[in-house]
């Protein structure tokens, strides 16, 4: 069966969202996956006062008539030789998007973050981030920066980002499978804590050998429990500044994180998830 059968492209027509448009298509090229376009509709009140007192009455048909048009012919000239489904529902953008990728049965959330510009590189999209709490399904975002690299279906190396919580054996599956899809070479990365989680003077090299020792038996335990053969690294210091140096070292493709869901623990990992995504030199899929 294929990893990804259908992807949920929510699409608000902005740049950011058209520069992410290709990566979309490759991934759903890659695996003939049926594409699905939402436009969620946040329709404004129906009347307002200005601040003369006069009211106004909004025409909610014109406005909905009229964003459905741009939406069918958004991106028309992609997906090519896809199954492509458009879709605008009316709404809270977050809440619309977590619940009809439920519905429909998605099985990857692709989205940009919105992280573009002088002083957005620090923050992430509002709706992306509450779709990344909220979705049950593995959410896809796109390069954290100004000049994102151009896209490509091709990974020859995966990097899966994990902690020593239970949750990253079901993180190590989905990397595992993935990394046969793109018949990759697969790294798991774990970021021991460094000397600013702890006072300088007792964070030697004796201990980080010792935390080191102690995270490879953990995991390569998770690793057997999984059933996925991979290459372990380490580095030592803050989580998301570590999975970015490994991923630009072994120039990760793709990187692959666990974000488990609200009402799970929560570990090491999943707290830096925005971080990661904010840092990360490559697209990120959270599961």
């Amino acid at each position: 069966m294929r990893t990804f059968q259908k992807i949920l492209f929510p699409i608000d027509l902005s740049d950011t969202c058209t520069a992410a448009a290709p990566w979309v298509e490759k991934m759903a090229q890659k695996f003939q996956a049926e594409v699905e376009l939402l436009h969620v509709l946040e329709m404004p009140p129906a009347y307002f006062s200005d601040w003369y007192g006069y009211t106004a009455v909004i025409d909610a048909d014109a406005i909905r008539d009229a964003r459905i048009n741009e939406v069918n012919s958004y991106l028309a000239d992609k997906f090519q030789g896809l199954q492509v489904r458009r879709d605008v529902v009316e709404g809270d953008a977050a809440q619309v998007i977590c619940q009809y990728a439920k519905e429909r049965g998605v099985d990857l959330i692709m989205m940009p973050t919105h992280g573009y510009g002088i002083f957005r590189s620090l923050l992430l999209g509002s709706v992306t981030a509450k779709v990344l709490h909220d979705a049950e399904c593995p959410v896809w975002t796109d390069v954290h920066v100004e000049q994102a690299p151009p896209p490509s279906a091709d990974v020859s190396n995966l990097m899966c980002a994990v902690d020593l919580s239970q949750g990253s054996v079901r993180t190590m599956r989905f990397a595992g499978k993935l990394a046969q899809d793109f018949n990759a070479k697969l790294w798991l990365i774990h970021a021991i804590p460094g000397a600013e989680a702890r006072p300088e003077k007792y964070f030697d090299a004796d201990l980080q050998a010792f935390l080191e020792d102690e995270a490879r038996k953990t995991i390569q335990k998770m690793q057997e429990t999984a059933g996925i053969a991979a290459q372990l690294c380490f580095g030592a210091g803050e989580v998301a500044g570590v999975v970015r140096e490994a991923a630009l070292h072994h120039a990760a493709g793709l990187v692959v994180i666990g974000r488990g869901h609200a009402s799970a623990t929560l570990g090491r990992l999943r707290t830096n998830t925005y971080s990661i995504i904010r840092q990360a030199p490559c697209p990120v899929i959270s599961v």
